[in-house]
């Protein structure tokens, strides 16, 4: 396959693949070094970094705020010249703090999605930072790039189309889930790029497209080029490393799962979400109300007298590996895993620019 890189400011991403943000936790300094120091990018998520700070439960915006700057020092230390993201969730209630936050901290990227980032740009104003929308539709797609084009004049510096079998919070109502045939959204992907293409001429320069989903090996890499796009985005796969900054019980949940025990679930955050079926799940569906170590009124769509259960207490049980109080999130492919083995290996085996 011919060699296609791309650039991400003044670095050019080596390996054609973007490594996911999973919080809480999961993909933190140690995991985000691990994939640049390959020459893909490594990517940390911004939801709750701060965790394990002393001060978390009382200063949690504070205590994320040093974390994000921990991690990246962190990621940089194993991968001095690599390139570095942080993934935002735009539900987030302090989403404009962290974001400054991770401009101020040296981050090359940042990916967000969880909504769409309308006023990113505004944002990162005077920062050579690149920015980075995650959609899933061509409607969203040209929703975020109209918006940008006449309020910010400016573009998008990456896009990343997660397709319905990406893990996590998905960009999708339910009846679209049940609709995207793998076909038809091979279809859909094709008329993004059509949108970017657009913006790219606009612009006069190039705005790589990264897709993500159920993207497990060389084949599924393959597919996607073949598609149009620039680069994948592979997340779940990176859970089951040694470098990866969860708990070996979180990791092995994945090993263990069976392909019957991936389910749709219906996050606080108001977005339907992939993750391996526990007994938290069944609480939930028993109509059990599983109260708050404590509100950090962390999620704007989040309404704590009537959500079933914390989504920040729940993603903190499973970094910590207490998996039956835990939400384990994952990608639709999840149950594939079957070892745990290193981020090198992981890259390696979709033989980048092999035929």
């Amino acid at each position: 396959m011919e060699k296609k890189t791309f650039a991400i400011g003044k670095k050019e991403v080596k390996i054609p693949l973007l490594q996911g943000g999973m919080g809480v936790g999961i993909s933190l300094g140690g995991l985000a070094g691990a994939v640049a120091k390959e020459g893909a990018v490594g990517v940390i998520s911004a939801a709750h970094p701060g965790y394990r700070e002393p001060d978390f439960y009382q200063n949690p915006v504070e205590a994320n705020k040093r974390a994000i700057h921990k991690e990246i020092e962190k990621a940089r230390s194993i991968a001095p010249d690599g390139i570095i993201g942080v993934n935002i969730m735009v539900a987030l209630n302090h989403y404009e703090e962290y974001v400054r936050e991770s401009v101020k901290a040296g981050a090359d990227i940042i990916v967000s999605g969880a909504g769409l980032p309308a006023d990113l740009p505004a944002y990162v104003e005077g920062s050579d930072i690149a920015i980075a929308p995650i959609v899933s539709t061509e409607k969203s797609a040209k929703v975020i790039l109209k918006y940008w084009d006449r309020k910010y004049k400016r573009t998008a510096d990456l896009l990343v189309v997660e397709g319905p079998l990406a893990g996590g919070h998905l960009g999708f109502h339910l009846k679209q889930l049940e609709e995207f045939t793998p076909e038809l959204y091979d279809e859909e992907v094709k008329k993004i790029l059509a949108v970017v293409r657009g913006y790219e001429e606009k612009y006069g320069h190039k705005i790589p497209v990264i897709l993500a989903g159920g993207i497990r090996n060389h084949e599924d890499y393959v597919h996607a080029m073949e598609l149009g796009v620039d680069g994948i985005q592979v997340a779940s796969r990176f859970v089951t490393t040694v470098e990866c900054d969860a708990d070996e019980k979180y990791k092995n949940a994945y090993i263990q799962a069976k392909k019957e025990d991936i389910e749709i679930v219906k996050s606080p955050v108001g977005m339907p979400g992939r993750a391996i079926h526990n007994a938290l799940m069944d609480k939930v569906a028993s109509g059990t109300r599983v109260p708050a170590v404590k509100c950090l009124n962390c999620i704007h769509t989040c309404d704590p007298a009537t959500t079933p259960y914390c989504i920040t207490d729940a993603l903190i049980h499973a970094a910590k590996g207490e998996l039956s109080e835990a939400l384990l999130f994952c990608g639709g492919r999840a149950y594939e895993a079957d070892h745990i083995g290193t981020v090198k290996e992981v890259i390696d085996s979709y033989r980048f620019f092999e035929d």
